[in-house]
Order: C-alpha cells, then structure tokens, then sequence
C-alpha cells in the first residue's frame, strides 16, 4: 500500500493510498492533482475521506465523485455538498482492504474528524486534517480551547510510530513559534534542522510521527514546566498547572506571531 503527498493550492497536501490498482484520498480541495494522478498511475478511485468542511478540504470532492463514482465518507455533524456517507467515532469506514476508526476531533471546527488507520502495510497512520500539523495545531475557529487540547491528547495517546498525515506543509513556521516557545529544546532543534534541509530539497517534511511530535510540538507539551512558563511569560494571566488555559496562551501567542 503507498502513501503519497499530493500537493494542491499554495500548501495543501491531499493523500492518497493507493494498492498499485485502486486509490483513496483523503481531504480533496482540488480535483485536478487527484485526477492527475489517477491517470498517470494507472489507478481509480474507491473513497474519499474528509475530516471537515473547509473548502479547502471539499472543493474537489463533487467533480470526482461525479468522474470516479467513488464513496465519500465525512463528519456526521457538517455541511459538506455532495454530502457524504456521515461517520463518527466508534464508527469504522473498510476500504481497499483496510479498517479505519474515525476519532472525533473538534476545536478547529465543530464536528472535525480524522481517521486512524492501524496497520497501513505494518505500520499505523492518523489522517487528522487540521486538527493537528507538525510543531502545531489548528486555529480555534468554532471549537474551544478544552476542546482543541482534549483533542490533542487523543492524538497524543497513538502509537509513537504513527505516521502523522497533516493537511498542510505548515513545519517550518510552526517550528519557528515553536523555537520561541522552548529555544532550548534539543530535539527541536535538530528536527528544525532536517526540516529546512527538507524543503530546500523541495521534499516535503510530511508525514511526521507522534512521538517525534511529542516531543517537539508545544500543543501536546502545555504540561511541561518549560512551555507553561513560556506561555505565562506571553500572558501573565495564565495558570501554569492549567493544560487548558496553557494550551489557549500558546494558541493566541501563535495567532499573532510572525
């Protein structure tokens, strides 16, 4: 089973799974890198995954169902046209021989979802859409703080090699929030260091894994003194023992970082 980055727009990724046959993707805001790609590998299209209704996320969703007849699957919750097949968690969605547990996952949106896929060829993977990016997470645009962080720590709690497929090629100004937030740590820096190499490359520095994220991303670290501090720092308000209200410090310290 391969896993491709399909890049859409400015710095969106679409990915796609395909068995050499038959492909899925996951979060299509564009038709055309899809169809492209269909056609020069030679594959069609079984599902379409969606973890919220960004358009973004759906743009290209209508015209492949229409070309391709493939399932669309989405959050039970949202307005996605053509609406799809509602899924939520304890729900599971089969395809091209795999199982995929939904997790819902709001903060970025309401009903956000993402899908967390056991054993793809040995080896875990999480489609969380904008929920989650590397050294981030998304802006709070119709969840809560509680909600952002409670869905953080359901990612958190994944396997450490689960490959973690973010919707966005956002790792480099995150890592640098995320410098600002601890300069000192080490494993951010040399992950930093990889990631610039990277994109100098033209490579992309996705898919991560959630231990490294662990390890390097301040979201999932508002429990460590050093990130509490950090954010009391940036609002003095803030109640270091509070992963929640950490959590919103750093949220509003990124919104109006540059």
């Amino acid at each position: 089973m391969k896993l491709l980055p399909l890049p859409a727009f400015a710095d969106n990724y679409i990915w796609m799974l395909h068995d050499a046959e038959h492909a899925v993707v996951v979060d299509p805001g564009d038709a055309e890198p899809v169809l492209q790609a269909l056609q020069s590998l030679g594959l069609s299209l079984q599902g379409i995954l969606v973890t919220h209704h960004h358009a973004d996320h759906v743009g290209g969703v209508g015209v492949l169902q229409q070309r391709t007849g493939a399932v669309v699957y989405g959050p039970a919750t949202e307005k996605i046209v053509p609406r799809p097949i509602g899924v939520a968690e304890g729900q599971q969605v089969q395809t091209l021989g795999l199982t995929l547990d939904v997790l819902d996952v709001p903060g970025h949106t309401a009903g956000h979802i993402a899908y967390f896929c056991p054993d793809l060829h040995g080896q875990p993977a999480l489609f969380c859409g904008d929920t989650l990016f590397s050294g981030g997470c998304g802006r709070l645009f119709e969840g809560t703080p509680a909600q952002m962080h409670a869905s953080l720590q359901k990612f958190s709690a994944l396997p450490d090699n689960t490959r973690v497929c973010c919707a966005h090629e956002y790792t480099l100004s995150n890592l640098k929030f995320a410098l600002a937030v601890e300069p000192a740590n080490e494993a951010l820096l040399n992950y930093n260091a990889w990631c610039v190499a990277q994109r100098a490359s033209g490579r992309p520095t996705l898919p991560s894994h959630m231990a490294l994220e662990r390890a390097i991303n301040p979201f999932l670290r508002v429990q460590q003194p050093q990130v509490a501090q950090a954010a009391k720092a940036y609002d003095p308000q803030t109640d270091v023992n509070d992963a929640i209200a950490v959590l919103a410090a750093l949220r509003n310290w990124k919104n109006e970082f540059r």
